[in-house]
Parts: structure tokens; C-alpha cells; sequence
């Protein structure tokens, strides 16, 4: 068989079971604007004070999954990102996604779960339009088509810009993982390179696709890095975070390294600075900025957010512990000195042998007195993920919880 029908087969592991197989805890990092310490003078230690689960907008997906009106739309998918557009629409954007028909309980087992059946369209990705708390539609699926055989995109972090420096007009920039099909341990795919799509307002049609940084000539593909798990926006500059896959060579977590572009830059592979350790530049390979491979570290998919003086990134915790467990590190610069790991939570799941991972926040939906944080949830084991997320659907979806942050180590 075909290891891209392979790959496939697999189905619904996405972004995330690159996580969960020796899962990298959530972590939550607080990074000010600066390159330095020096600069923070507002850059205080945060950690998660309190958290609740956001039961509204986590059955608001799964209201849209469940609704039979349709077999076009999105009723399953995991790489959770989102982000607002001029007209207050908010776009979400998933990894692989499946659509089709959706079948009320019970399923042929005669369990009380809402199902699928195994001819159900998978793709690589897919957007979906809310307005107003209310989803709305399915884009046509995949939105971003695969570069070449054996090959396909997943859409990570998103950002409205100006279509170049300076100019008025604005565009949607979408940050895309190149990932090719391989064989153990990279069965969800090897990395490959980073790209950047860009989307028209409002009608959010695909206008082009530009590589920014390709991998395929580094030999060692736990040593590949992708950008734009999550973006920060400090002054003049966005940062753009990434890792590599050291937890699929048997390491016990990812580090992280961090580009950055000045506005309207992001599909000018030119304007790209990395992080080498030293200083920015654009020909250095970027060193890491957090991870030591064994107690501190990334998931592949992790998030950052601006908090007050602070920068703050989440990850799935090291160890076994990362199947549920959400953490924290703080800096106060996107370089560090990272601090943490703070103490951790545990995120609500559904019974059965499932896995959270992909801890994205979403700083459209909260305000000053929470951010919203999602995850996905997907079957811990890969062999026999289709059936089980076939037989009861609501498994495959994002949940949310509302973060409350605060002083601490």
C-alpha cells in the first residue's frame, strides 16, 4: 500500500499523535517585548492560577460536527488555530479533518454515540467561518491542495497583515507544514518545510503559496525544524515560534527555536530572521530558545501568547504525564532565559484510551479576565485510531477551557 494511504489510513492523528506517542506537556511561556531581560521592566513570573472548561463553545463544535443538513462539512478535525478577520468573522483552521454524513445514536454497536462510516472524506485541512459564536460553514475542502505526491500541507498559525510593508490593503497570511509520508517513527509524516499561504479579504480565496524555509537538506529529520506552531505580535516585529521532532527519535520532548518578520513580511522568505543563539540572522541554522531534550521541552504544536509585560507559550508536559497535563514556563523575551516548568493542570477528557495535545490559546475569544485555550483530543493508539473515531465522532473535536493567569514561579 501506498505510505501516503497508509499515512491515511491512520486516520485523525493530524498534528497531534506526533505529540502523543512520547507526548511533550502542555507549557506555558510568558515572553515580554524585547530580545533581553533588560527591556521587561513589566515582565513578571506568571503561572495558571485557576482554569474552567468552556462547555458553550465546546458544544458549539459539536453542534456543527453533528448537524446532517450537509455532507460537505467539517465534522472531525484536530490542529486547532483560529484567527479573527477584519469583518469579525473568525476563521479556524484544522489539520486533518473528516467530512460527510454524520449518523445519529446509536451506532452500529448499539452504543449511545453519534457515527461515521468508513467511507467518510478524510483531508490534510480544512477552514471553518464563525460569526458571532456561531459556525457557519465549511470552506471547500482542503483548502491548501498537497505540493506533490506523498505530500501534504497542514495549516498551523494565522495572522491579518498588510499584503506588503506599509501597504492598506490586508490579506490573510496562513503558516503551512510540509510534511512526507515516511516509515517508522515517521509515520505521521517527516518534516519537510515551512511555508506561507496567503488569502484574500474577504472572500478568503487561496492567492499563492511561498516556501520560506525548506528542511530537505538537513540529513536528520528529528533535527528539522517547522515555524509557526503560534505567532506574537511585539511592535514591529512578529514572532514566529517552532520545533522539531526530537520526540519522534526517542527523545522525551522537542525543543523550541523562534524566527522573526517585520509587518506585511511574512511571505518574503528574505525578510526571515532566526535565532542562532548569538543573534538574529537570515542564513544561520536557529538554535533552540527552550528544551534540553529530557525535563524542559516543547510539543511539536505548542502556543504563546502576550499577557500583560509577559509572553506566555503552552505545550503538553514531559513524560506520560503530557498525555493530559498542561504546563508553564515563563521568559521574558522570546529568546529567554525560560523559566518553569510551573505546576501543571489536567484537561477534561472523554473516557476511553484518548490523548490530549496541541494546547493552542486563542486571544480573540477571551478578555482581561481569561484566555481561551483549546486542545485536541485523539486515540492514543494509531492502529485502529479510524474505527474508534468513527464509531463515536464526538472523540475527534476540540474542547476549551478558560485560563486565569497570575503571579507565581
Amino acid at each position: 500500500m501506498p505510505e501516503d494511504a497508509r499515512a491515511r489510513q491512520l486516520t485523525g492523528t493530524g498534528v497531534g499523535l506526533l505529540l502523543t506517542l512520547v507526548l511533550a506537556a502542555v507549557v506555558v511561556t510568558v515572553l515580554p517585548g524585547g530580545d533581553s531581560d533588560k527591556n521587561s521592566a513589566d515582565c513578571i513570573p506568571r503561572t495558571v492560577r485557576s482554569w474552567t472548561a468552556d462547555g458553550p463553545l465546546t458544544a458549539e463544535f459539536a453542534r456543527y460536527g453533528d448537524d446532517v443538513t450537509r455532507a460537505d462539512d467539517w465534522t472531525g478535525g484536530d490542529g486547532t488555530h483560529s484567527v479573527r478577520l477584519p469583518d469579525g468573522r473568525l476563521l479556524w483552521l484544522f489539520s486533518d479533518t473528516y467530512l460527510g454524513q454524520v449518523y445519529g445514536p446509536p451506532n452500529p454497536l448499539g452504543e449511545p454515540y453519534a457515527w461515521r462510516d468508513a467511507t467518510a472524506p478524510l483531508v490534510r485541512n480544512s477552514g471553518v467561518l464563525m460569526r458571532g459564536g456561531r459556525l457557519e460553514a465549511t470552506l471547500p475542502a482542503p483548502l491548501f491542495p498537497d505540493p506533490a505526491p506523498n505530500q501534504w500541507r497542514w495549516p498551523v498559525a494565522a495572522r491579518v497583515e498588510p499584503r506588503s510593508p506599509g501597504s492598506d490593503e490586508q490579506v490573510v497570511r496562513v503558516l503551512l507544514w510540509v510534511r512526507t509520508a515516511g516509515q517508522y517513527p515517521w509515520i505521521y509524516g517527516v518534516p519537510t518545510a515551512t511555508e506561507v499561504a496567503t488569502l484574500s479579504l474577504p472572500d478568503l480565496r487561496v492567492e499563492s503559496i511561498t516556501k520560506v524555509l525548506d528542511q530537505q537538506r538537513v540529513r536528520d529529520p528529528s533535527r528539522r525544524v517547522l515555524f509557526g506552531t503560534t505567532l506574537v505580535e511585539d511592535g514591529e516585529w512578529t514572532y514566529v515560534f517552532g520545533g522539531d521532532d526530537g520526540q519522534a527519535a526517542s527523545r522525551s520532548a522537542s525543543s523550541a527555536y523562534v524566527a522573526r518578520v517585520p509587518e506585511g513580511g511574512l511571505a518574503e522568505p528574505g525578510a526571515w530572521e532566526y535565532w542562532d543563539g548569538e543573534a538574529w540572522t537570515t542564513g544561520a541554522r536557529p538554535r533552540p530558545v527552550l528544551g534540553d531534550g529530557r525535563r524542559t521541552g516543547v510539543g511539536s504544536a505548542f502556543s504563546v501568547v502576550r499577557h500583560d509585560g509577559t509572553y506566555v507559550l503552552f505545550t503538553m508536559a514531559a513524560g506520560t504525564k503530557g498525555l493530559a497535563a498542561v504546563t508553564s514556563y515563563w521568559a521574558c523575551s522570546p529568546i529567554g532565559p525560560w523559566h518553569g516548568p510551573a505546576k501543571d493542570f489536567t484537561a477534561p477528557l472523554p473516557e476511553g484510551q484518548v490523548a490530549a495535545y496541541n494546547p493552542q490559546v486563542h486571544p480573540e475569544l477571551g478578555d482581561s479576565t481569561g484566555l481561551v485555550l483549546s486542545y485536541d483530543v485523539n486515540w492514543l493508539e494509531a492502529a485502529g485510531a479510524s474505527a474508534q473515531l468513527n464509531r463515536n465522532v464526538s472523540l475527534y473535536r476540540p474542547r476549551f477551557v478558560t485560563l486565569r493567569l497570575g503571579p507565581g514561579p
